[in-house]
This record gives C-alpha cells, sequence and structure tokens, in this order.
C-alpha cells in the first residue's frame, strides 16, 4: 500500500502532516518525495547510512584540440550555451543538437551529477530520500529513483508513506504515479481551493483515490465550507479538518513531529485522521 501526501501548492502543512504519519507509523517505509527542498530526515531524523551520487543530466563539452571555431554549434544552440567553443553549463539543457553539426566530433554529451539518492535509517524505519543540486534539474526522475530505492527495502505488501511533492509538475508525477491513494491537504483560500482543484485533476488521470483534509480550516470557514461542498459534489472523502494551532510553530523550531505535543488540537485530529486512514489501508 503506497499513500502520497500532497498539496497544490507549497506551505499548506504537507510536510508537518506527513512527518506526523511517518512518525506514528513505526512499521511503514518513508519516502521523501519533494527532492528539491527534502526536510523529512530533519524532523524524524536518524542516521544515513547509504549515499549515491545521482546522473541526471547530460552536458555537452568541447575538446579544444578538435575544436576548429568554426561556430555551426553556436549557431545551433538555441539556449546560446556555446560561445568561441565553451560551454556554459548553466545554459545548456543536453539536448545533444550541437553535437550532431559538428563536423569534426569535438563534443560529446557528458554525465552531470544532479544530486544524490540517499538512505537514513530513523527510530521510525528506513527513510528513503535526496539532496538535489541548487538550480538543478530532472527532479521527476531523481522523485523516481528514490522511491525505487524505497521499494527495494520492502515489499508490496508494505506500508509507503511519500511525501509529496507541491504543485502539479513533473516531479508530483513521479510521486503519485503507482500509488493507492493520494491525501490531498488543502488551504481554505480562494486560492487554495483552485489550487486543490488542480493537483486533484491529475490525481484523478493517474486513477488513484483521492481523500482530502483542510489545514487550518478555522481561519475562513467559508472557503471550508465550499472546498466541503466541491468534495461531496466530486464524491471524495473529506477526512478530516486540522484546526489552526500555535503549538505547529513550536513544533517545527524545535524540529518534532506535532504528534508528540499531547495538548496540541492539531495533533488530536491528525490522528484522528490517520485512524481513518488506516480503514482504507486495510
Amino acid at each position: 500500500m503506497q499513500l502520497v501526501i500532497i498539496s497544490g501548492k507549497g506551505g499548506t502543512g504537507k510536510t508537518t502532516i506527513a512527518a506526523s504519519f511517518a512518525y506514528l507509523s513505526e512499521n511503514s517505509i518513508k519516502c521523501d518525495c519533494d527532492v528539491d527542498a527534502s526536510n523529512l530526515h530533519i524532523v524524524l531524523g536518524g542516521e544515513d547510512i547509504k549515499s549515491e551520487a545521482y546522473i541526471g543530466a547530460k552536458v555537452a563539452h568541447v575538446d579544444g584540440d578538435k575544436c576548429t571555431l568554426c561556430r555551426a554549434c553556436e549557431d545551433m544552440c538555441r539556449y546560446d550555451a556555446i560561445k568561441d567553443g565553451v560551454v556554459d553549463e548553466l545554459k545548456c539543457e543536453g539536448c545533444a543538437a550541437c553535437t550532431v553539426v559538428c563536423d569534426y566530433d569535438a563534443i560529446k554529451m557528458k554525465d552531470e551529477v544532479t544530486g544524490d539518492t540517499i538512505i537514513t535509517k530513523t527510530s521510525k524505519g528506513i527513510l528513503s530520500r535526496a539532496q538535489m543540486i541548487v538550480g538543478a534539474e530532472g527532479s521527476g526522475k531523481l522523485v523516481t529513483d528514490v522511491r525505487k530505492n524505497a521499494l527495494s527495502y520492502g515489499s508490496k505488501d508494505d506500508m509507503y508513506i511519500l511525501d509529496g511533492t507541491p504543485g502539479v509538475g513533473c516531479a508530483v508525477m513521479a510521486s503519485v504515479t503507482g500509488c493507492d491513494i493520494a491525501l490531498i491537504i488543502v488551504e481554505p483560500s480562494q486560492s487554495g481551493l483552485n489550487d486543490f482543484k488542480r493537483v486533484l485533476s491529475v490525481v484523478e488521470f493517474f486513477e488513484i483515490k483521492p481523500l482530502v483534509c483542510i489545514n487550518k480550516y478555522d481561519i475562513n470557514e467559508e472557503v471550508t465550507k465550499d472546498i466541503s461542498a466541491y468534495c461531496e459534489a466530486k464524491n471524495i472523502d473529506l477526512i478530516g479538518k486540522i484546526p489552526f494551532d500555535t503549538t505547529v510553530e513550536k513544533s517545527i523550531n524545535e524540529l518534532k513531529p506535532i504528534v508528540l505535543y499531547e495538548n496540541s488540537m492539531a495533533a488530536k485530529e491528525i490522528k484522528n485522521i490517520w485512524k481513518k486512514l488506516n480503514d482504507y489501508t486495510k
């Protein structure tokens, strides 16, 4: 069973909730698919037991001994990544068009390390994650590798909890593909409702069962009603409404899952949501 927690945008509380589920499910395998801003390991702690460089792209390299400065590659490159026989690696998209027009075999495509895949052993089980180099591309492919690494530590019958990527881009698609349930975290604002509809369309396209949780529902109860009505009209289960709780800020500052704070109203609701989720995963 693979459960992915996603949101239509960043900052909705997705990782706070994912970290709580990861803490509550000691026997599950955790997976941080938010490779552009991986932070689940900061909350769960643990020790890195495996790390591998990730080859996520290719970059053109010019052999100065063979290059005649004919500038055919320069004219071909639509990204302006080559000038005077020198490649600007930040601009190069790895399309390899320059290698096609070079009559002197002076340009080769070489692998580029864009990050690291990491396995962390936490007190609550294995966590598969990645550290992506700032500005690097290919996050979707990296998410796929992170998920493959997680699967290698369990079987298809195990419980996998995925902290997904926010938004609707390639990394989101890589996060949700093949999952059984997608818990969508929504914030009660007009933009939050619109973002929810967008990410829901992705979940529906991949034929994954959607469930919905409204975070900080009481800061705008009118929009909360709109979200609830939309879920009812779409026949989507709204399984939780988490109240605004200043203890969440304290838990973030102290790098602890919110469910460790017994007097937290948010923690109580998250625990209730987790119990409901267990009914769906049986």
